[in-house]
């Protein structure tokens, strides 16, 4: 089981940036890959970028060529690169870490959120 854990949110300006990262030990060593996920106030959970196990990317329309998503394997984290921050992308950030948990089955683990607020 894990316990992933993130950090580095907070408030900036509009075309700031923020870097989000997202810990779990012994993720890296049994991993089915990672999504980043953000809630606004009032607003239902909608996906952001995804980290595959062959180290493919995926990004929501909304953050492609502003947010980038990779990982530290030695420090079994993952990062949320966020570029060019405009006041919609003011959310909870929320990482969900899966890891091989059975045969042909991978397990999600979600971390506390981090919060994301951008003024104008």
């Amino acid at each position: 089981q894990l316990q992933p854990v993130e950090s580095g949110g907070g408030s900036v300006q509009a075309g700031g940036s923020l870097r989000l990262s997202c810990t779990a030990p012994g993720f890296t060593s049994n991993s089915c890959g990672m999504d980043w996920y953000r809630q606004a106030a009032g607003k239902q959970r909608e996906w952001v970028s995804s980290l595959d196990t062959d180290d493919s990317t995926r990004y929501a329309d909304s953050v492609k060529g502003r947010f980038t998503i990779s990982k530290d394997i030695p420090k079994d984290t993952v990062y949320l690169q966020m570029n060019s921050l405009k006041p919609e992308d003011t959310a909870m950030y929320y990482c969900k870490m899966k890891i091989s948990c059975g045969l042909a089955t991978c397990c999600g683990y979600w971390g506390q959120g981090t919060q994301v607020t951008v003024s104008s």
